[in-house]
């Protein structure tokens, strides 16, 4: 895997990667706070407002009615944020990641939050009431699911798992049913379906584009919002949050290796390193000749 490091407060690759270079314009954003003008690529030095603030996200106000603005952090946590770490330019992978992700699956039909990528940090994404339900689906077993059955990690499961968690970092997010959801309200029965499909169709494509790259999808944690395009029509339900090793397990093909958060709640180290390398699987990263080259991005850890 490659190395990254951050010098002079800009995002650095050596070993002759470079980031694809598309949508990427003088005067990107330098960080939060110091918003980008879209239109002449300026950044004007007026404060965001910020509507949210969460573990590795900060969402600010977007420049249209309707829209925010999703800026991707350096900070790492597991375990309740009980660990935490802030390492340098794993926010810039995760954008571009999500970015491509959230990209492949809206041209097959699955309906996302996501409307384009601003710059090396930040996404405008459409704005969407979150429902209050981590969904999880489970290919092999790993983590939570190893230790609540006792089932040897790595063990392929009959099929896919669908699970849902209720968002709440008080009560360390609880596994819960679906008549929990449907006696509290946090879902419609219809939205319910909605949500099962739509994830075991994120699964479907997901586990051949990593498959594709040599990455076996394990498991992954995703969420959903309602979208009102206006105030007449019934919300529609789109994919929301990301989709990064964040928030996916990924393992090597051939070696096991483990390409994702993993990496860094069991202490393995080369987290960043690891997320690169998928980004470069997907064909995020792009090689080149020159294994000397050094190529500084502006707009680093903050």
């Amino acid at each position: 895997m490659r190395g990254w490091h951050v010098r002079n407060n800009c995002f650095c690759l050596r070993l002759g990667v470079t980031v694809a270079p598309s949508g990427v314009r003088a005067g990107d954003s330098a960080g939060p706070g110091f918003p980008t003008d879209y239109r002449k690529g300026r950044i004007k030095m007026s404060k965001r407002r910020i509507v949210y603030e969460g573990k590795a996200k900060i969402l600010y106000e977007g420049p249209e009615p309707g829209t925010l603005i999703q800026y991707f952090k350096d900070d790492t946590t597991a375990f309740d944020a009980q660990k935490k770490a802030v390492l340098d330019g794993k926010g810039v992978l995760n954008n571009r990641i999500s970015e491509f992700i959230m990209t492949q699956l809206s041209a097959i039909g699955i309906p996302t939050h996501f409307i384009r990528r601003l710059n090396m940090r930040e996404q405008l994404i459409r704005k969407v009431e979150i429902i209050p339900l981590e969904v999880v689906v489970r290919n092999i077993a790993a983590g939570s699911l190893s230790t609540r059955l006792g089932m040897p990690e790595g063990q392929q499961l009959p099929r896919p798992l669908v699970e849902f968690y209720y968002k709440s970092d008080a009560l360390h997010d609880p596994m819960v049913s679906e008549e929990h959801i449907a006696a509290f309200g946090w879902a419609t029965p219809q939205e319910y379906d909605d949500i099962i499909a739509l994830a075991l169709r994120v699964n479907d494509y997901m586990s051949g584009l990593f498959a594709g790259a040599g990455i076996r999808l394990v498991d992954f944690k995703i969420e959903f919002g309602r979208y009102f395009e206006n105030d007449h029509d019934m919300p529609r339900i789109l994919l929301a949050d990301e989709i990064s090793p964040d928030s996916c397990r990924l393992w090597d093909y051939k070696t096991g290796e483990k390409l994702d958060k993993d990496r860094f709640r069991r202490d393995l180290g080369g987290v960043t390193e690891a997320y690169a390398e998928v980004a470069r699987r997907l064909g995020i990263i792009k090689e080149s000749g020159d294994t000397d080259n050094v190529v500084s991005f502006t707009g680093g850890s903050k």
